[in-house]
């Protein structure tokens, strides 16, 4: 059973202080329970904070994004009774994607301790990651060893 037509893919409007689409990508991403004013006080605060210390918040957004987006992932694949995980390369949209969902979830699992809001943790993660360290690089590092330790199931592709 499949859907009578192509569904076509929603455009980002971008976002309002910076006018970048990535940014928004973020913001939707962060955003719950359509509260979405709350996403963007916190990722602006978290640019805020990356800008005083000396650094463009949007350049450091963008490379950390580009560092932190995947080449290459692990997808399984029946052949017969067996399960394989194939390497695949991974796409543009999926890239970001997932490197967003990366950089998020690095910033929550940071501890409590050292700091104190969210856009703190978000801000440090950010510059981790543009700095090519911290939580997110290292899950695309370990992404990336999967997908090299299963090289040997590479012609099970699709």
């Amino acid at each position: 059973m499949s859907r009578p037509g192509k569904i076509k893919k929603r455009q980002t409007k971008p976002d309002p202080l910076y006018g970048n689409k990535l940014l928004m990508r973020l913001i939707n991403k962060l955003m719950r329970d359509g509260k979405k004013t709350v996403a963007e006080k916190i990722v602006y605060k978290s640019l805020d904070l990356i800008k005083n210390k000396n650094l463009d918040p949007l350049t450091v957004f963008t490379t950390a994004i580009q560092n932190i987006s995947p080449k290459m992932e692990v997808r399984p694949r029946r052949v017969g009774g067996a399960s394989y995980q194939v390497p695949v390369e991974v796409r543009g949209e999926r890239r970001i994607s997932l490197a967003i969902r990366w950089l998020i979830f690095a910033a929550k699992n940071r501890p409590n301790k050292q700091y104190h809001t969210f856009s703190e943790k978000l801000a440090a993660e950010l510059i981790d990651a543009y700095n090519n360290t911290g939580e997110a690089i290292r899950k695309r590092d370990l992404t990336h060893r999967n997908a090299e330790a299963n090289k040997a199931f590479s012609h099970f592709k699709w």
